[in-house]
């Protein structure tokens, strides 16, 4: 297993509220995007990674179930964050997306809250694993907008849910059998505000290696504005 990262505070945003997290020695890769003002944005979703790390080498060795043992870490990296909200008022109403995904024995398993994105790159195709929890997401999956019109819908930044902002949570789980050469993308959306999945298939494809990879689709999404954070992570098998 090859991977490479990047974060970018883009060309209009004062702070990169975005975090990633790579472990690769138990094969977990994390994206987050936090969102709250003063700040509290960059405290979610820091706070969130170091509490699922944290949970997840907890329970690993004592786990017979991976998916399930995800879930729960995220569960609890939720509580964490929304009790800070609770103690300290500059924090109110801070949360974060988290896009998590574990590799192991030729699986990935993905836990999923927010708009950050899972994709998976296998022969000449590019599919989104995950779902959005925002309100252009459920737009597309209901059938009233398509992919096209969400990029540029006014409300597009709108989610349903986030790590942190309610006691409660849902947590999307997927599984997939991975095959040699598959890779497998983490993003925020700063990157896919800007690019569509053709367009980030492309540059993977026509990069010479991953480090190169990351950097060209953090330099695309400057390049059509850069309006938000961009952070990546990228890995082969």
């Amino acid at each position: 297993m090859q991977w490479s990262l990047i974060t970018e505070i883009g060309l209009v945003r004062k702070d990169n509220e975005d975090n990633i997290l790579a472990c690769p020695d138990i094969g977990l890769f994390v994206v987050a995007d936090g969102m709250g003002g003063h700040q509290a944005g960059e405290v979610a979703s820091h706070e969130a990674l170091l509490c699922l790390e944290k949970e997840i080498r907890r329970m690993l060795p004592h786990s017979n179930n991976l998916g399930e043992m995800m879930v729960k870490a995220m569960h609890r990296a939720n509580k964490h964050v929304y009790d800070l909200a609770k103690q300290d008022s500059a924090l109110s109403g801070m949360g974060t997306t988290v896009t998590a995904c574990m590799i192991v024995n030729q699986e990935v398993i993905v836990a999923h809250v927010g708009d950050s994105r899972a994709y998976l790159l296998r022969d000449n195709n590019i599919m989104q694993v995950t779902n959005d929890h925002s309100l252009v997401g459920e737009l597309i999956k209901n059938g009233s907008i398509t992919e096209e019109l969400a990029q540029i819908h006014p409300k597009r930044n709108v989610l349903t849910q986030a790590v942190g902002v309610s006691p409660t949570l849902n947590v999307d789980l997927y599984k997939i059998a991975l095959q040699d050469n598959d890779r497998l993308l983490l993003c925020t959306d700063g990157l896919t505000n800007h690019l569509k999945k053709n367009e980030i298939y492309q540059i993977v494809n026509e990069s010479r290696n991953l480090d190169e990879a990351v950097k060209s689709l953090a330099n695309a999404a400057l390049e059509q504005g850069g309006t938000d954070n961009v952070s990546i992570i990228l890995i082969e098998l």
